[in-house]
């Protein structure tokens, strides 16, 4: 049966080792993982065990991994993909586990730029907000689509208020058809459901 040989083991620290296989490929397992593999240097390790150790461990460690980082803290593509690197994982179980997250939306650069812009607009430049972003990995057009999309969603607000405020509209002082009725108006101007909303709710 074809296999790839094992060229070095390393010690990555008291649990972990690195597999060093021909052709460059490396991967990280824990000692009793290796031994049940029967890793040494110079053995013969097969397509079989190879393609056993991605799917049932690599590729689901990777998952766990990745969907970890993202409970801690929101991350871009670009620094979720450095953290698996410094795993050492291969690259395929890389895009694996990138694509994993992705698919339920868990990652989503979008998202995390405009977040990024909502929180970073009172205290920053929009250059500076946009080099940060770029920084952190994001595409320059989803830096520049967020913080366009931000920034008119507060213009948009302006015109809201500006209507609100010539129809002698409080949020105090109306009851719930009255703010219905706002609702509908400002819908009839083409405004976003969202944004009136928000408008009603805290800004009157």
């Amino acid at each position: 049966m074809s296999g790839m040989m094992v060229t070095q083991i390393t010690e990555l620290d008291k649990k972990r080792i690195r597999i060093f296989l021909e052709g460059g490929n490396s991967f990280v397992l824990y000692r009793g993982e290796g031994r049940k593999y029967h890793l040494q240097e110079g053995s013969q390790l097969s397509l079989e065990q190879y393609e056993e150790i991605c799917s049932e461990i690599l590729t689901k460690r990777a998952r766990r991994r990745t969907m970890h980082l993202l409970e801690k803290m929101d991350r871009t593509e670009s620094q979720l993909r450095l953290k698996l690197q410094q795993g050492f994982y291969p690259e395929d179980i890389i895009e694996d586990a990138i694509g994993y997250v992705k698919s339920f939306h868990y990652l989503d650069d979008v998202r995390y730029a405009q977040n990024y812009v909502r929180n970073q607009r009172e205290k920053k430049s929009q250059r500076k907000i946009w080099a940060e972003l770029v920084g952190k990995g994001i595409e320059k057009e989803t830096a520049a689509q967020a913080l366009e999309e931000e920034y008119q969603q507060e213009k948009e607000q302006d015109l809201i208020l500006k209507w609100i405020e010539k129809k002698n509209y409080s949020s105090e002082m109306a009851d719930w058809k009255e703010k219905q009725r706002m609702y509908q108006f400002l819908m009839r101007k083409g405004f976003q459901p969202d944004d009136i909303l928000h408008a009603l709710d805290y800004l009157t």
